[in-house]
């Protein structure tokens, strides 16, 4: 019989809009996650610094902003720079309520224990899967 070591979680670095209680519930199941917004160095960053520092430490970055990261993601992938993957997500589909986060943190663990959600995809937007009752 072979056995098999669990695949480490994924890192996630969440973008300044999500509160770092999703963070922290997001650790207590596991997984490796940091949000901007619980660490002051990189509360006082530009996104452009951000995005340089999540491309050398996280695998992912959540966020809203896709109208500045993805034109930050495309110019490193058209230098041949290092980037961070894209996780990309709207208060639309995602409204962000400190009474019920529960959506956005089930999808993400979700998303964070999908077997494929490794990808070398550069970007992903997170959907929120509508349950028949």
């Amino acid at each position: 019989m072979t056995v098999r070591s669990p695949v480490p979680p994924n890192r996630l670095l969440l973008d300044e809009m999500f509160a770092p209680e999703l963070a922290a519930e997001l650790r207590r199941r596991g997984h490796r996650v940091t949000a901007v917004a619980e660490t002051p160095a990189l509360r006082a960053m530009n996104d452009p610094a951000l995005f340089e520092w999540a491309a050398e430490n996280s695998e992912w970055l959540l966020t809203e902003n896709v109208k500045d990261f993805r034109p930050l993601l495309m110019a490193a992938q058209a230098g041949n720079h290092p980037y961070v993957s894209l996780l990309l997500t709207s208060s639309r589909s995602f409204p962000r309520s400190r009474r019920n986060p529960s959506p956005l943190t089930e999808a993400l663990t979700v998303w964070l224990e999908r077997p494929d959600s490794r990808s070398p995809s550069a970007e992903e937007w997170l959907l929120r899967e509508i349950s028949a009752d």
